[in-house]
């Protein structure tokens, strides 16, 4: 699969931006000692295109994503924070 994505680049002015797929639905859940993550199609692009965001060099370190229900995660899901080391 070739996927040509734009992803929007990091600038103090703007700081961090997130960049979302149409119709993306996401949902993290911790079942025993593990967390999962499952996502349709648009979900798992999404992901990839935030860790992608924050991988990019103008990216500072400490730069996140805090996701949750009321932003990205669908209804029950527990909290996930991608952050650049």
């Amino acid at each position: 699969m070739n996927l040509k994505i734009n992803l929007p680049v990091y600038s103090e002015g703007l700081g961090l931006q997130s960049s979302w797929e149409p119709g993306f639905e996401i949902a993290v859940k911790v079942t025993y000692s593990e967390a999962v993550i499952s996502a349709n199609k648009q979900g798992l692009i999404s992901l990839a295109k935030q860790l992608l965001i924050l991988a990019q060099d103008e990216t500072p370190t400490g730069s996140h994503f805090h996701l949750d229900e009321t932003n990205a995660l669908e209804p029950e899901s527990i909290s996930l924070i991608l952050e650049k080391r």
